[in-house]
């Protein structure tokens, strides 16, 4: 298709789905489908509930019961593929979009999100915004700035007849502009009045305002209601309509959203256009004007610390009362910190390997600096509880309540730590000055380590930030490598896995039920071997006492598992794979270390060296960064 034909086509088939018709017509429409008329909160709650939403009940997923005890998490298919870790905040968002939307007081109050910097602040109120741009064209007064109801011209003593007639409720009055046009260009004949359609845009400013913080010497309240044109002054008297200037962010924001970006930046005197706007849904003209009708979603975010400012004067308790706060945390689960930096890398242009657990090591810092200390676990350990896994010490799971963590921490905790930019920039500069395009865990912690350094920040705060990184996070990172690389080096690792795990479950399962063992080859009854027993339970240092309700307790799950239809493998009960993870790393470490170091290795050596890095390259590791983690190994895992 030529580039004219393309045009055209597209400017022809825009201007085939415009409506262009008269109030009459309008009425016809809304008669047929009264949600056409439908007000600015309910428009943005049917754009998110239209895409759907899934309900992650506790009963069926184990990892949500974890993280969030009983209560149901609805993951909303709008939010889904840009924010990650904050449920809870969209769902109470959702919450107020609902409830505004069947009128409710939350439709006459200013949704407000407050949070620490690069938490998903901003972009929550783009997505909104953007999704406005996405509706359906929108029905409107032709040529009026507010692009506002037609409904708002059947006079109020006929509204009560239309309201049965139509099967809605009619709301809102007539702007300045409009009124003097139906009174002077139609002679009162509203039916007569045209009707058009037209789209919300961000950069059109149509139905979407955005209102930046002022300078308090130069704050204008023309930028939310409009203001007087002046060159027209000396033609018509100053309470006429046509010397408005009706471009004031509330005038193109109704029907659809306005924005206060760092809202409490702005002099309180300043936003004092919000009361009125949420309790009496109305906002003044320019001038000597009438109050405006204003039908639209306030949507405002700051930081925390304005926000305490503010709140902290009681002379605010008039805007403070059309609030909804909605606190938006840093995300604290490692597993959706990851998507966060997944999402935001896939939009740069870098195109260097990623070694694995490169992201997860860069993850790991940010969700620790995010995490208050308890005294009931260890500030890693916390980190998994929270991620929603399994504790494991010496072949039990060890309990820890995260409701308890979470009560222990207070209200606040994730509103402070290091940001998500922060992590991403650490990140770009180890891709930035990277020689082989390929970054690893190793030049990622050096990467954040030097950024830290760099931090304004006070020398305490500092000196835990380099603590987490180089040495809690290093000695995980090192538990990690220590087991791939082991894993990697072992041939068919999963068949010998599963192979010790049947073997496991027949000796537990015969011991438990004090029954003999049946030789697959000779049918020969035997004991349950002991010894072999408790060369696997020793790895995860369980006692002689305990493992009599050791091989209970797995003897009881993988029935509990088979009964409830699921299917058992080696990793099903996670201190038994622990055990048996444990017990083949620990028969090849020393082969494992000899290879890694040999400068110079004999030709089995060679062959076994080079399977291990095709099993490392198969998992996901370059010819680069497969050489650097294990020089690092061989130099830091198996020293002498």
């Amino acid at each position: 298709m030529e580039f004219k034909d393309l045009i055209k086509n597209d400017r022809e088939g825009r201007n085939n789905i415009k409506f262009k018709g008269t109030f009459l017509d309008y009425l016809d429409i809304v008669k047929k489908d009264p949600d056409v008329a439908k007000l600015s909160h309910k428009r943005l709650y049917d754009i998110i509930m239209r895409r759907g939403f899934e309900v992650l009940k506790p009963e069926e997923n184990p990892r949500i019961r974890k993280i969030y005890g009983n209560d149901v998490i609805k993951k909303y298919n709008f939010f889904k593929d840009d924010f990650f870790g904050i449920d809870k905040v969209i769902m109470k968002i959702v919450n107020y979009f609902y409830s505004a939307a069947m009128k409710g007081e939350e439709s006459r109050q200013v949704l407000y999100l407050v949070g620490p910097v690069g938490a998903g602040k901003s972009s929550l109120v783009e997505a909104l915004k953007k999704s406005l741009e996405s509706a359906p064209p929108v029905y409107h007064l032709k040529d009026c700035p507010l692009h506002e109801e037609p409904l708002h011209l059947i006079p109020n003593h006929l509204r009560e007849k239309f309201e049965e007639l139509l099967g809605i409720e009619i709301e809102g009055d007539l702007c300045p502009a409009c009124k003097y046009k139906l009174l002077h260009e139609y002679d009162g004949q509203y039916e007569k009045f045209p009707v058009e359609t037209s789209n919300f845009s961000i950069r059109s400013r149509k139905g979407i305002g955005v209102v930046p913080p002022v300078d308090p010497n130069n704050q204008d309240t023309s930028i939310l209601t409009g203001s007087v044109d002046i060159s027209k002054m000396d033609m018509y008297s100053e309470d006429d309509p046509r010397i408005f200037s009706l471009n004031g962010a509330f005038n193109v924001g109704n029907r659809g959203l306005v924005e206060f970006i760092e809202v409490f930046k702005n002099d309180v005197e300043y936003l004092h256009t919000i009361i009125t706007a949420t309790q009496e849904k109305s906002v003044p003209s320019p001038g000597k004007g009438s109050m405006i009708y204003f039908d639209g979603i306030i949507l405002a975010h700051s930081n925390e610390a304005e926000w305490n400012r503010f709140k902290s004067d009681h002379t605010n308790e008039a805007i403070l009362d059309r609030i909804v706060k909605v606190e938006v945390p840093y995300c604290l689960e490692l597993n959706e910190e990851v998507k966060i930096y997944n999402k935001i890398l896939k939009k740069s242009k870098f195109k260097a390997h990623i070694a694995p657990h490169t992201i997860e090591t860069a993850a790991e810092f940010a969700i620790l600096s995010r995490l208050k200390p308890s005294n009931k676990a260890d500030p890693l350990t916390k980190l998994k509880i929270y991620n929603g896994e399994d504790i494991v010490e010496k072949g039990t799971t060890k309990k820890i309540d995260i409701s308890e963590l979470r009560e222990e921490a207070g209200l606040d905790e994730g509103m402070h730590g290091i940001s998500t930019r922060f992590i991403i920039k650490a990140i770009d500069n180890a891709l930035s000055v990277s020689e082989h395009e390929c970054i690893n865990p190793l030049s990622i912690m050096e990467s954040i380590i030097k950024s830290v350094k760099d931090l304004d920040i006070a020398e305490d705060q500092k000196k835990k930030y380099l603590g987490f990184i180089q040495d809690t996070i290093r000695k995980e990172y090192n538990k990690t490598l220590e087991k791939e690389v082991t894993k990697a080096f072992i041939n068919s690792f999963r068949e010998q896995a599963e192979s010790l795990f049947n073997n496991y479950l027949d000796n537990a399962e015969a011991y438990v039920n004090k029954t003999k063992l049946k030789d697959k080859s000779t049918g020969e009854e035997l004991q349950p071997d002991e010894k072999f027993m408790r060369s696997i339970e020793e790895q995860i240092g369980i006692s002689e006492n305990s493992a009599k309700g050791f091989r209970s307790d797995v003897t009881s799950y993988m029935f509990y598992v088979v009964r409830n239809g699921g299917k058992i493998d080696y990793t099903a009960y996670e201190p038994l794979k622990e055990a048996i993870e444990k017990k083949l790393t620990t028969s090849v470490k020393d082969l494992s270390r000899i290879i890694t170091k040999s400068r110079v290795r004999d030709k089995e050596q060679d062959e076994k060296y080079n399977a291990m890095v095709q099993q490392m390259k198969e998992n996901g590791y370059c010819d680069h960064c497969c050489d650097v983690v294990l020089k690092y190994a061989a130099n830091n895992l198996w020293k002498d």
